[in-house]
């Protein structure tokens, strides 16, 4: 049956107002298929979200809310053009399904980004993915679709794609001079993604800028960092391609390397001692004996003799670090202690004898 049979037969049967019945089928049609849609979703939900495999669920959220606006899309589209006989232009109806379509595939980039973060917490040191770059790539492909989205409409709409093109190189020149320090932050931002010199959660320093603290967000212009005092530090992306930057959240072991001094008197005792520190610090389970580990007498100083040690510990925690070297500090002391030796402390020694010569002389 064509459409003048049908609208034929209403105005046999319903009489020749029959628009606004048309317009209440059209839109009650229109929340049916939404309806079971939403329906169909929701079972679809529920049984995706027994397996294990997380991809399947981003796909199906993705299309969600796309897929309800698509539905009111196509009826909004035929109560205009073949009901209120209002000529919508093709070119709108491209435009429409371009930007759902796009909109689809920004919310599955996010989802797949979620989905990723979630896995890299769990998965091993080999297999983890950086936060860092999952947000970098999520972002290039979502600014990569928006690109690609926006030369489409335009597209549908008439516009030349190469014209813009074009005037897009020319007036990028202009606008490369007049915005160099934003686009150096974007270059600045894009080398640490792609560099990787810290992640958020590192804690970091630069002795060439007052800059030390933990990372909380690494954005395309800009880095805030948290410093130890709980302010925020803003740092454009830029000042990272002309310094130094030390990370010591990826250092392997923290280093103990502490001179201890002990007195003259003591001197014949340095020996044991320094073998004594040497075999304690071999014996400590959270002293890692694969490192360096040096115990050695170092100098003689003006009112003591000079050993040093030089250990690491297994862990890089700070305040474990210190807790170890506490105990490690106060073993040593014991066994300066235990060999009837004191440590020294800045002392001088007068000599008298000249000036008791010349005193008897005079």
């Amino acid at each position: 049956m064509q459409y003048s049979d049908f609208n034929q037969w209403l105005e046999a049967n319903i009489g020749e107002n029959t628009l606004i019945f048309e317009l209440f089928m059209a839109v009650f049609v229109t929340l049916l298929v939404n309806f079971i849609w939403r329906r169909v979703y929701l079972r679809l939900d529920r049984q995706l979200k027994k397996t294990k495999n997380t991809w399947d669920d981003a796909v199906l959220m993705a299309l969600s809310s796309p897929v309800s606006v698509l539905i009111w899309g196509i009826g909004s589209w035929i109560i205009f053009n073949y009901l209120l006989q209002v000529a919508v232009q093709s070119e709108i109806r491209d435009v429409f399904i371009v930007s759902v379509v796009a909109w689809s595939m920004v919310r599955f980039i996010r989802l797949a980004e979620e989905n990723l973060i979630e896995a890299s917490k769990t998965a091993t040191n080999q297999d983890r993915v950086d936060k860092s770059t999952i947000e970098a790539i999520s972002k290039l492909l979502r600014v990569s679709v928006s690109i690609t989205t926006f030369l489409l409409i335009l597209q549908n709409l008439g516009v030349s794609i190469s014209a813009v093109l074009a005037f897009g190189g020319i007036g990028g020149i202009a606008i490369g001079f007049a915005a160099k320090d934003l686009l150096a932050n974007f270059f600045g931002g894009l080398i640490i993604y792609l560099d990787r010199p810290f992640a958020v959660g590192d804690w970091i320093r630069s002795n060439d800028r007052d800059i030390e603290g933990t990372v909380e967000y690494i954005g395309w212009r800009q880095t805030r960092i948290r410093t130890f005092d709980k302010r925020p530090l803003y740092v454009p992306n830029a000042v990272f391609n002309s310094i130094t930057v030390e990370n010591p959240s990826r250092m392997t072991n923290r280093r103990i390397y502490e001179t201890f001094g002990v007195r003259y008197d003591d001197i014949s005792q340095v020996e044991n001692i320094v073998q004594q520190v040497k075999s304690m610090l071999e014996g400590r389970s959270d002293i890692d004996n694969r490192q360096t580990l040096i115990v050695n007498l170092n100098q003689f100083n003006e009112s003591s003799v000079d050993f040093f040690v030089y250990t690491f510990t297994k862990t890089t925690d700070w305040v474990k670090f210190h807790q170890i070297k506490q105990q490690v500090l106060l073993a040593i002391a014991k066994i300066v202690e235990s060999n009837q030796s004191e440590l020294a402390y800045p002392t001088q020694r007068l000599q008298l004898e000249d000036l008791r010569v010349q005193t008897q002389a005079e």
